[in-house]
């Protein structure tokens, strides 16, 4: 597994792309865009282009994190 480059969602932009969320998660941009296309993963289509908003990241994150769903 590759080491995330940031140390705090602080560091954040206030919407995240693939590039992004690979560098977050420590893992290959395709396996981001493989995410990307899961119902439950907060995306936001501008076009042909996908983002994901910072909070709803988050969100997603905490939600999948062992022992996070209650």
């Amino acid at each position: 597994m590759k080491e995330s480059t940031y140390k705090s969602y602080d560091e954040l932009p206030l919407f995240l792309n693939a590039e992004t969320v690979a560098k977050v998660l420590g893992v290959a941009p395709s396996t981001v865009y493989e995410l990307m296309h899961e119902a439950d993963f907060p995306i936001l289509k501008i076009g042909n282009r996908m983002v994901v908003p910072k909070e709803q990241f988050i969100a997603w994150v905490q939600h999948h994190t062992e022992g996070g769903i209650q």
